[in-house]
């Protein structure tokens, strides 16, 4: 008993070292925008006098709604275009396996690899030619296209973890491939759909090199708007925390309020 409780206080103390490692520069970051700029890049202290300059500075700056818009409508627009790609293959893929599954499964992770300026050229050519440079769809598909890999790995795993016997039964009442997929597995494996969503929805949220190499004002996302505070004097640290600190606070609310969803979602079938 004894040995069960000091194995608990260790995992404990562990547990919120790691956090407290993981939170520390978001920390660090928030107080720096209360700084003035010779404090942010003077010895660390933790007490100061804050100062709200920064912040009027960076409203006065840009429209932050703008980019908030922007990110928001990227963000969810790609997301459920991943998850209106992912379904369908991650249901075939689950339920009608072939002998290259896996295999097909694994290259299309390995897709992830790439170094996204191994493909700048081209896709900035091709949003040239069609002229959907600065535009809000030319970002929704390629984060969509870039979270796909991923979409259809985790809703795949899910949906293994469905009875293929509830299909089954659904077949003899005279259910389609269509009807299963909405009214049978999505129910079912809901839990991660939603955990999927939230993860591709996040990984959208913080992509910064294509949104810097193919927007400029239009269809600029708050990554954008954080890297506008670099300059050629310099970087400005208190600006550049304070503008970082609003671009990724609704994303951290919004991770803060669905991680019930999202540790629900990822731990889906893991006991039966």
């Amino acid at each position: 008993m004894k040995e069960t409780k000091r194995n608990k206080l260790i995992f404990t103390f562990v547990a919120w070292f790691v956090a407290s490692l993981v939170f520390f520069p978001i920390l660090w970051m928030f107080l720096a925008g209360f700084k003035t700029e010779v404090e942010a890049v003077a010895a660390p202290r933790l007490f100061f006098r804050p100062t709200f300059e920064n912040y009027v500075a960076v409203r006065e700056r840009a429209d932050y709604l703008k980019f908030v818009r922007n990110s928001l409508v990227v963000s969810l627009g790609s997301t459920l275009l991943a998850l209106a790609l992912a379904m369908p293959a991650a249901y075939a893929m689950a339920f009608f396996p072939t002998r290259r599954t896996k295999q097909l499964l694994l290259w299309m992770l390995s897709t992830k690899m790439l170094p996204p300026v191994g493909a700048l050229v081209p896709i900035y050519l091709i949003c040239r030619s069609l002229g959907l440079l600065d535009t809000r769809i030319s970002l929704l598909v390629i984060y969509a296209l870039i979270n796909l890999p991923l979409v259809v790995w985790m809703l795949y795993t899910f949906f293994s973890e469905v009875p293929r016997e509830i299909l089954e039964a659904g077949r003899m009442d005279g259910a389609r491939a269509l009807h299963e997929l909405y009214y049978l597995l999505l129910p079912l494996s809901l839990p991660g759909v939603v955990s999927t969503s939230l993860i591709a929805t996040i990984f959208a949220w913080n992509e910064a090199f294509w949104s810097l190499n193919l927007t400029a004002a239009n269809a600029a996302p708050l990554t954008a708007f954080i890297a506008s505070f670099s300059s050629p004097e310099g970087l400005f640290w208190a600006k550049l925390s304070a503008a970082s600190t609003v671009a990724i606070a609704p994303i951290l609310v919004f991770g803060w309020l669905t991680q019930r969803q999202l540790v629900r979602g990822l731990t889906f079938g893991a006991v039966k």
